[in-house]
């Protein structure tokens, strides 16, 4: 009901799940995007919860913590979710294996079958990084049929993360 009537009076609600292998900066680009400025950041343990708005769209995201051990925990999290932004450290090359793998237990459980996936190619501003299409090769995001974006970003700059959360708030259900 609530949302029906934010509907009407032309405001959007939906729940974002951020996920993403530790030191992705996930916590980061949430930062960036509520505070509008880069903010140093501590790892994540456990979850934060923080309202971002964009014109008239507001997204609950939660952020949940990347270590491994904290990993079996994200299906938690996964009921209600509208949307999916999964965070990518462009350069780190060693674990993109591990990052395609946690990525594929996302998108293969029953809860988050019909959510719209957000790829956010973070640390683009790093020399070396590896570009979006290496990054979606590397995950093997073609075999998923679901609406789904990649976008490089700079948690540092704010580059991109203004056209993921647009893109974000046209493809949610």
């Amino acid at each position: 009901m609530g949302n029906l009537f934010g509907t009407i009076f032309g405001k959007k609600r939906y729940r974002i799940l951020l996920l993403g292998l530790d030191n992705a900066g996930k916590t980061s680009i949430l930062s960036r995007l509520r505070l509008q400025e880069f903010r140093s950041t501590v790892p994540t343990v456990g979850f934060a919860v923080e309202t971002v708005i964009l014109d008239r769209v507001h997204f609950t995201v939660w952020d949940v913590g990347g270590q491994d051990k904290i990993r079996p925990l994200w299906r938690h999290y996964f009921t209600g979710s509208q949307g999916l932004i999964f965070v990518v450290d462009s350069t780190d090359y060693e674990r993109m294996d591990e990052a395609r793998r946690e990525l594929e237990k996302i998108l293969n459980d029953r809860e988050m079958r019909n959510v719209s996936l957000l790829l956010l190619c973070n640390k683009q501003d790093v020399a070396g990084s590896m570009q979006p299409d290496e990054i979606r090769q590397a995950l093997r995001l073609d075999k998923f049929v679901r609406p789904y974006a990649i976008i490089p970003c700079s948690a540092l700059n704010g580059s991109g993360l203004t056209e993921g959360l647009t893109w974000l708030s046209e493809h949610c259900k």
